[in-house]
């Protein structure tokens, strides 16, 4: 793609070969029927070893990885078309500065380079410009024919317009805009404009520029966009520092060909899209790279939408979009936190994301290499429609349709909780549109489905995909805990677990499974444990090397009642609380080995800390003996096996 924000994603296709599945029941059935206290697990974060893989549907694939080569978000910023120079200082000899003076209805100029005429001065050179007093009613104009920056020194500037952009740059090389230390200074504009003709839509923003436009300084900048947006720059828009509040009918900050932000504090309250970058043309630009500074936004639309790409390498976020996770919007409403048409990569900051539809978005590819995230969403907490890399990171997931979605999910690292009220990690195909499209909250809610098309009938919200081949979830690391009403883990194709630990309380519904996938679950080391209803219920595969274990039980299991696995000769391999009521279990461990012969228990008491169910340390009172077992081949199933 040329200079196109590149990153390198090489996914590698595995071939499957489709085998005839055959699904049966086995094993004893075990002794007694399960019943408990109900009790409430504390949601922590835990360190344990892990890695898993496969079992449950006969068919195997390829344990080969799909190689995702990824880039840092700097690296990214690097790619596209470089940004205008950004670091202009003030001129230090007041006298080669012209002042203008605001005086209610009146302008006075001190200086050259400027023309007034009426409430209206046009600045017309190259050169700095001090900006003080009030205008009632009135506009500054640039309109440069030299080479050269035209730098303005807003020193306490209250300046508003009734019928244009109170401030309006027709034509200059590069306009910098210089917030005076301490200084307050106000732009806005009226709600109609009046235009040479008809035909002209434009100026569009209170502050409106044709020129490459730089923000910076140590003061603060108010801008109420009543007519349409705040700040629009047709051609790149740095933001390098301020305090900067914007109020608009439409967008509120807006760089046509890049929006940039290295520092400062902004605060966007929109109708429309809140920070944006729109230019459809060149596949360089149309992107948004925030470096650092504190953002603060609320839109009607998406709170950061770029036309390309998104790039945080830091930064304080707090996104709401759409009125919030509990918000209403229509079907053909965009209304998410981070928004790109091409790649979201995310190095670092920490963000607050709370929207009505996708909360982190790509229609390519994501990938997110750090920071901390606290979401809240009506539709997906992250998606990506092609690509979604997960490197490190703490995602902390309170409130989704969707958790994780994407037609391929690579978790190499990171700290990840997931509450969802489908399903927690969705691998599928395409863009699922709105999980939730009407609100408020959860449109399409949990909901079993009629094999894997999704089920009809089953109303806003539930998405639709096929089975395919080229569709993957690979675990490589990380600590990943689910909490779903539908599936847990959801995959329309084929699972690759190597190291990481994740730990699923499923459905209670018998049309969903704690673990769901179509093609193969290849478990070669970590920890994995879940639990959830026994209609669906899978585990990996015989094409695993790691031993896996399904227990369906005989009964329904109380939330937090204990299940106990324990060798004969007393080493404990497995403590679990899980917090929704359960009747199947499925465990892999490096603890389980081949040939040994291993004691399960149902409820008693431990002395273990809990960490998301899963306790470690302790020791363990005995509830009741449910059954035993030994490892004698790769998967080993207990009880009835409805699939």
């Amino acid at each position: 793609m040329g200079k196109r924000t590149m990153i390198l994603w090489l996914v590698g296709i595995l071939l499957l070969s489709m085998l005839a599945a055959c699904r049966g029941s086995s094993s004893p059935a075990a002794a007694s029927a399960v019943t408990s206290a109900q009790t409430t697990l504390p949601v922590t974060g835990a360190e344990v070893e892990v890695a898993a893989a496969a079992i449950t549907n006969e068919v195997t694939a390829s344990t080969e990885n799909a190689e995702i080569i990824t880039t840092s978000a700097a690296a990214a910023i690097a790619a596209n078309s470089v940004a205008h120079n950004a670091d202009a200082d003030p001129v230090q000899d007041s006298a080669a500065v012209t002042q203008i003076s605001l005086q209610g209805d009146t302008l006075t100029v001190t200086g050259a380079g400027v023309t007034v005429n009426g409430r209206q001065a046009t600045i017309t050179a190259a050169g700095t410009y001090n900006l003080a007093g009030s205008l009632t009613d009135g506009q500054i104009i640039v309109d440069t024919a030299d080479a050269g920056v035209v730098q303005i020194i807003f020193a306490g500037v209250d300046i508003h317009s009734a019928t244009s952009a109170p401030l309006n740059i027709i034509n200059a090389e590069e306009v910098v805009i210089l917030l005076a230390d301490d200084s307050i200074n106000t732009i806005a504009d009226g709600q109609t404009y009046t235009f040479a003709n008809a035909e002209e839509d434009e100026p569009n923003a209170a502050i409106f520029s044709k020129a490459n436009l730089t923000i910076y300084g140590n003061g603060s900048l108010a801008v109420t966009g009543n007519y349409n947006d705040g700040i629009a720059s047709k051609d790149g828009l740095v933001i390098a520092g301020g305090t900067i509040t914007v109020n608009a009918v439409d967008d509120g900050i807006r760089g046509k060909d890049y929006l940039i932000v290295k520092d400062g504090v902004i605060t966007v309250t929109a109708q429309g899209d809140g920070l944006k970058a729109d230019n459809e043309e060149d596949a360089t630009l149309g992107y948004i790279a925030i470096e650092n500074g504190v953002i603060n936004v609320t839109a009607g639309g998406d709170a950061l939408q770029a036309q390309t790409d998104a790039l945080i390498t830091g930064g304080e976020f707090v996104l709401t979009a759409g009125g919030g996770s509990d918000g209403r919007i229509t079907a053909t409403t965009s209304a998410k936190g981070i928004k790109a048409a091409v790649n979201v990569v995310i190095d670092a900051g920490t963000f607050t994301i709370n929207t009505a539809d996708d909360a982190i978005h790509s229609n390519n590819n994501l990938v997110i290499n750090g920071g901390s995230f606290l979401i809240a969403t009506g539709d997906d907490a992250i998606h990506a429609d092609a690509t979604l890399t997960i490197n490190a990171g703490d995602v902390r997931v309170t409130q989704s349709f969707e958790g994780i979605e994407s037609a391929v999910i690579t978790i190499n690292g990171g700290d990840i909780h997931i509450v969802s009220s489908d399903d927690g990690l969705n691998v599928a195909g395409g863009n699922d549109g709105s999980g939730m499209a009407m609100g408020p909250g959860f449109g399409g809610g949990s909901g079993g489905r009629a094999g894997r098309g999704g089920m009809a009938g089953q109303g806003v919200g539930q998405d639709t995909f096929a089975a395919t081949n080229d569709q993957y979830l690979y675990i490589h690391g990380g600590y990943i805990v689910v909490d779903a009403a539908g599936d847990g883990i959801d995959v329309n194709g084929a699972i690759v677990m190597t190291d990481g630990v994740v730990i699923v309380h499923g459905p209670t519904q018998q049309m969903n499974g704690a673990l769901d996938y179509d093609v193969s679950f290849t478990m070669t080391g970590g920890l994995l444990v879940t639990a959830g209803s026994a209609g669906m219920a899978q585990a990996p595969d015989a094409s695993s090397t790691q031993p896996v274990l399904l227990l369906n039980l005989n009964g329904t299991a109380e939330a937090g009642a204990l299940m106990h696995i324990q060798s004969r000769d007393g080493q404990e391999i497995l403590t679990f609380a899980p917090a929704r009521q359960y009747q199947s279990i499925t465990f892999s461990s490096p603890a389980l080995v081949q040939g040994t012969t291993y004691d399960v228990y149902y409820g008693g008491s431990t002395t273990g800390v809990a960490s998301d169910g899963l306790y470690q340390g302790g020791s363990y009172t005995p509830g009741s003996n449910y059954t035993s077992f030994t490892v004698s081949s790769m998967v080993t199933r207990l009880g009835n096996t409805f699939r």
